[in-house]
């Protein structure tokens, strides 16, 4: 089948994670391949993947090979595959915009950003590294809040041809114009914030489904997440969790027997404890009742390495990608999208997602 050739806006720990990851598994074969949803997804093992662009704006980073790149400051995650070979490929400056909070600037210098006084690209010039890579995905792990970047590089996406993963809380997958744009060029984008493997809104959405099949009233909900990565540190700016709190919140609201008054569900970050790293715990209370309306609740305590949690999920929606192109297929991936990120044009339930998922890698067009 070849190779998946990626390119990577953002070089933080989720990538870090995916390029270890693509590593890791390179090295086993499919019967010591834990940890993963499909060891084989359309003809492409999780080895095909290819680095061939990466784009960052900390000058610890700029200039240097993405082997190296991932395991530098602010990077905290688990380093569960450190002797990744180098690529020759070297991480390009990318475009600040928005990408960095003013207030990352209070912080120490391992934990924050340190933006190079490179020249920025252009947007021609970023097009122009994607074409000359020869990259077939773009994956977005911009910071969350990150607005204008994730539509800029969007644009370098469409412009230079190459489908995208979207795996932050920017609506652009679900934008309908964006869509309507990327279908009109024949690429195949999935998005929006990408769901984790095993994390606080697949448990919180699984456990809510589970209240609505077992007939128990579900009237006041929770999830409060702690963590100690530059994604933690950069959400301490409440207005950039808009979109993040929408995302997270309407990914539990969709499996809801009935919508929750807004004053009954509160779904988002919470605090900022450095010397947790890239360890996410997440806390979930559930208030309900039961048969004759007697009440129960339900507490939770979920701990999981942010990171690798998340590039469990985005090395199976980067093969999806790659393969509605090897299809033909372009526009919104929606299997795809319900089944690996929180804010998909189409919310359905886990196990509707994974049904139609399954489907389209047997074949299936999409839903």
């Amino acid at each position: 089948m070849g190779k998946i050739k990626i390119a990577i806006a953002g070089v933080g720990n989720c990538a870090s994670s995916l390029v270890q990851g693509i590593q890791y598994y390179a090295e086993r074969g499919p019967e010591e391949a834990t940890g993963l949803m499909n060891w084989d997804l359309g003809g492409y093992l999780p080895s095909d993947l290819e680095v061939v662009a990466a784009f960052d704006v900390d000058v610890r980073k700029v200039g240097k090979d993405i082997s190296e790149a991932i395991f530098e400051s602010p990077n905290c995650t688990t380093a569960f595959c450190p002797n990744v070979p180098k690529a020759g490929v070297h991480v390009s400056m990318g475009r600040v915009l928005d990408g960095v909070a003013e207030h990352m600037a209070d912080y120490s210098d391992e934990r924050t950003f340190l933006p190079s006084d490179g020249e920025e690209p252009t947007q021609h010039e970023v097009v122009e590294k994607l074409r000359e890579s020869g990259a077939h995905v773009l994956i977005n792990y911009l910071p969350v809040g990150s607005e204008e970047a994730a539509r800029f590089y969007a644009e370098c996406a469409l412009e230079a041809g190459v489908a995208l993963v979207n795996c932050i809380p920017v609506f652009i997958v679900s934008d309908p114009a964006f869509a309507a744009r990327f279908e009109k060029r024949g690429l195949p984008i999935v998005g929006d914030d990408i769901k984790a493997q095993l994390g606080a809104t697949i448990t919180h959405r699984t456990l809510t489904d589970l209240f609505a099949k077992r007939g128990v009233k579900l009237e006041r909900t929770y999830q409060l997440n702690t963590g100690g990565n530059t994604d933690f540190l950069n959400m301490l700016n409440r207005d950039r969790l808009a979109s993040k709190k929408e995302s997270k919140t309407e990914a539990v609201q969709s499996v809801a027997a009935t919508r929750m008054n807004a004053d009954d569900i509160h779904v988002g970050p919470s605090d900022y404890v450095p010397w947790q790293n890239d360890n996410k715990v997440c806390f979930i209370r559930m208030e309900g009742k039961l048969f004759g309306d007697v009440p129960m609740n339900l507490e939770m305590r979920l701990s999981v390495e942010d990171s690798p949690n998340s590039a469990g999920v985005s090395i199976d929606a980067i093969r999806c990608a790659k393969v509605a192109l090897d299809r033909g297929i372009g526009g919104v991936l929606h299997s795809p999208s319900s089944y690996f990120m929180k804010h998909p044009p189409e919310q359905v339930t886990d196990d509707e997602a994974h049904r139609n998922v399954q489907a389209f890698i047997a074949g299936s067009r999409d839903n």
